[in-house]
């Protein structure tokens, strides 16, 4: 099909911009090839939305590795084409089944694979859906077992904020929840620290815009 969009008269130029179901593109480069060749205008949106093996699950999605496989692909394809295009990765916070401990996950390997994502959405249940069922009824409708499901703002908040854990606005949220995880090591100034502890200027800054 993307072929036959190509050919038809006076059409120039047909862009995906974001849909791809990178699980079955990862099976096919030739198709990958394609796209990335003819169909991308220098960004391309995929939804890997997590890297947490249980709410991957519970996404009913693959495993972060396909995402991973996918995008090494993409990459080498745009190269191959003469083309600078990157993917844009788009994830999500608290869907049913997801912890602090999770996006702490989540956070880590966002650090280590060099990404500051922009685009995070906290979960919203849609009507009709199975996430949706999970979120109002604390049950996994298709294994009939309890689901954790984060409603309150403030550990949603802070589940979001895991995600932008690069950006100084959320630092103070992203140590409370490093630290309601168990996870302080996490802060400080080492490499594999996620956040600085807080410094003088950065209380007072959070005193001044009241948010302490």
């Amino acid at each position: 099909l993307m072929a036959e969009s190509r050919n038809v008269e006076g059409v120039k130029h047909v862009f995906i911009a974001s849909g791809v179901r990178y699980d079955l593109a990862e099976t096919s480069p030739e198709y990958v090839e394609a796209l990335a060749r003819h169909h991308v205008g220098g960004q391309l949106s995929v939804a890997p939305e997590h890297v947490s093996p249980r709410v991957l699950e519970k996404m009913k999605k693959p495993g972060i590795e396909s995402y991973e496989r996918f995008q090494h692909l993409f990459a080498c394809k745009s190269e191959d084409a003469g083309k600078e295009q990157y993917d844009i990765p788009y994830f999500i916070s608290g869907h049913p089944g997801s912890t602090l401990e999770d996006m702490v996950d989540l956070a880590i390997w966002l650090k280590e694979s060099g990404r500051r994502p922009r685009q995070v959405q906290d979960f919203i249940p849609t009507p009709m859906s199975v996430a949706a069922c999970m979120y109002f009824t604390g049950i996994d409708p298709l294994k009939m077992e309890p689901v954790f499901v984060a409603k309150g703002l403030k550990e949603k908040r802070l589940q979001k904020a895991l995600i932008l854990y690069w950006n100084p606005e959320h630092w103070a949220d992203v140590r409370e929840a490093l630290q309601l995880a168990g996870r302080e090591e996490l802060i400080g100034r080492g490499p594999g620290c996620l956040v600085p502890a807080e410094s003088p200027g950065e209380r007072e800054r959070l005193q001044r815009q009241g948010k302490l």
